[in-house]
């Protein structure tokens, strides 16, 4: 009885050892577990709540409570102009809706930018900003980048025209850059920047400040515009671009001798009459008579 007392004795201690092992093992992989989740919340961004399109939306669509989600925004990372509210978004309800100014895909947040105010249909007027002025330049297959410009794309405006010397009877074919950077906003008659492929443009038009509606207007009128497509990105300003067709070439600039013409007055030649004084010598009297040689 003793022995089989002490079997079951040491069997229950190692069944209690065992059992001690297993729950210490359990309250460690919980308490790594745990830690994780404590690191993962502290890592975790704060969201908030902000309402995004749930399909597609071309540009000329109009937006209704039907095409709209809200979706969890990371809030360091808040693009400017969403909206968060319903009231923001739809503030005229179902009577006047807004429309799209610029292509939206499927879950992307709706922004300020991209859509028009509410009631107002999509068009150049929409597309430009305070203070700025639409300009329609004429183009070809040459001038117009052979037609890979797009609505949003930016361009370099150069002019190439003969530009006359003040004061000389001479002129000389110019190129020069006329406005770095310019906006288009339309291609032809269509806004649309979601257009795809190259298509022969014959009019592009470009939102400018008023002064540069001027001076467009002008270069347009005098010379030859030509665009140059500017990469996505580049805030690259220029300035001061200017080249001559002597200058293309690497003609030096002729040296022309410059001759200075002196005048020199001459006393017109007087005679008198001569007479003899007392001693005999000949002096001249007040008398003038003509000179002869």
């Amino acid at each position: 009885m003793r022995a089989v007392f002490g079997l079951v004795l040491l069997v229950g201690m190692g069944l209690a050892g065992f059992a001690v092992y297993m729950v210490n093992g359990y309250v460690a992989q919980t308490q790594v577990a745990l830690d994780q989740e404590r690191q993962k919340a502290a890592a975790a961004v704060p969201t908030v709540e902000v309402y995004a399109v749930n399909r597609a939306i071309a540009y000329g669509e109009t937006i209704t409570k039907e095409d709209v989600v809200v979706i969890a925004y990371a809030e360091p990372h808040l693009p400017e102009g969403v909206f968060m509210t319903e009231e923001d978004l739809f503030p005229e309800g179902e009577e006047e809706l807004r429309s799209v100014r610029r292509p939206m895909e499927a879950l992307e947040p709706i922004l300020a930018v991209k859509v028009t105010e509410p009631g107002d249909v999509a068009g150049i007027t929409s597309l430009l900003s305070p203070g700025m002025r639409a300009f329609t330049i004429t183009v070809d297959v040459q001038s117009g980048v052979s037609g890979f410009l797009r609505p949003g794309d930016r361009v370099d405006v150069y002019w190439s025209g003969d530009l006359r010397t003040a004061g000389k009877n001479e002129s000389q074919n110019v190129t020069q850059l006329i406005k770095g950077s310019v906006e288009l906003i339309a291609v032809d008659q269509t806004a649309d920047g979601n257009r795809n492929g190259a298509a022969i443009a014959r009019t592009v038009t470009v939102q400018v400040s008023p002064e540069d509606v001027a001076a467009l207007a002008q270069a347009q009128a005098t010379g030859d515009l030509s665009l140059s497509l500017v990469g996505a990105g580049d805030a690259t300003v220029l300035g001061g671009i200017s080249i001559d067709q002597r200058t293309l070439l690497g003609v030096p600039e002729e040296v022309v001798e410059v001759v200075e013409e002196v005048v020199v007055e001459v006393e017109a030649k007087k005679c008198f009459v001569m007479e003899r004084d007392a001693e005999g010598k000949r002096v001249p009297t007040d008398i003038e008579i003509p000179c002869t040689n």
